[in-house]
């Protein structure tokens, strides 16, 4: 499967719409997600029933900005519309592999339950 090209037109639609998301966050002129972009493009052949995106982040600041992303190439992961996984640098294919498995394994009841918890958490003590 081809990457989909994120936009802030687009983002929405393409993240809201999928169950999960691989994003690499990349920019022309950086090395090491020209490193990066081949293994990327492998494993979204692997994975066709994955949505994988890239956000040019010279094109898109806005998108780089809302995610804080300080350093290029960042990917990733947004399964059920929650961010599972984020992490700058170039993965090398094995990694990028390991890293699908592990967000593919998630139990999505967990992950939101955690969540809850957490800002139950963080009311409480505002209080």
């Amino acid at each position: 499967m081809s990457t989909v090209e994120l936009t802030k037109e687009n983002f929405d639609e393409v993240v809201s719409g999928n169950d999960f998301v691989l994003i690499d966050f990349w920019a022309e002129w950086c090395g090491p997600c020209k490193q990066f972009g081949p293994v990327f493009e492998r494993s979204s052949d692997k994975h066709d029933d994955l949505v994988f995106a890239k956000v040019d982040t010279e094109a898109q600041p806005e998108l780089a900005s809302a995610f804080e992303i300080q350093s290029i190439p960042t990917l990733m992961i947004v399964r059920d519309n929650i961010a599972v996984f984020a992490q700058p640098g170039a993965l090398p294919e094995a990694a990028l592999e390991d890293v699908i498995g592990q967000a593919r394994g998630l139990d999505m009841d967990e992950v939101r339950a955690s969540i809850a918890e957490a800002q139950q958490a963080e009311q409480a003590q505002k209080k």
